[in-house]
């Protein structure tokens, strides 16, 4: 598991980071002035890129965040079933993902989709 540590104030739209052992997206982040004595906060929202399930939490502008490394990857569907056989475009690696029903619907063999191993976890995000 390959991370890179920001600071909270550094993280902007769209930045990948790890919440609760889960890799999120940020949504919105709202980052409060400083006070006389105090420290600046940041409120970020984020949504799960596996699960996507929102997370809404408050932490100071110097605390650490961690960002997961996000491989990118394309491959050609293989077969469809419960979960989708796909091959890699570079390694010519056989894998079987699951892919939400939304994606899966507009998949067909032989497609070729973009898929991301996020932490050891693959998941197929989108048809090419």
């Amino acid at each position: 598991m390959v991370l890179k540590i920001i600071n909270a104030t550094e993280a902007r739209i769209g930045t990948n980071i790890i919440v609760d052992g889960n890799p999120c997206t940020i949504r919105s982040i709202d980052i409060s002035k400083t006070g006389k004595h105090g420290h600046a906060k940041c409120r970020i929202e984020a949504v799960g890129i596996i699960n996507k399930q929102k997370k809404v939490f408050v932490v100071p502008g110097h605390d650490r965040l961690e960002v997961p490394i996000v491989d990118k990857r394309k491959g050609q569907v293989l077969s469809l079933g419960d979960k989708v056989s796909i091959m890699d475009s570079e390694s010519f690696e056989t894998l079987d993902v699951p892919c939400n029903d939304e994606i899966k619907s507009e998949l067909e063999e032989n497609s070729n989709v973009e898929y991301w191993d996020v932490e050891g976890v693959k998941i197929i995000k989108r048809k090419l």
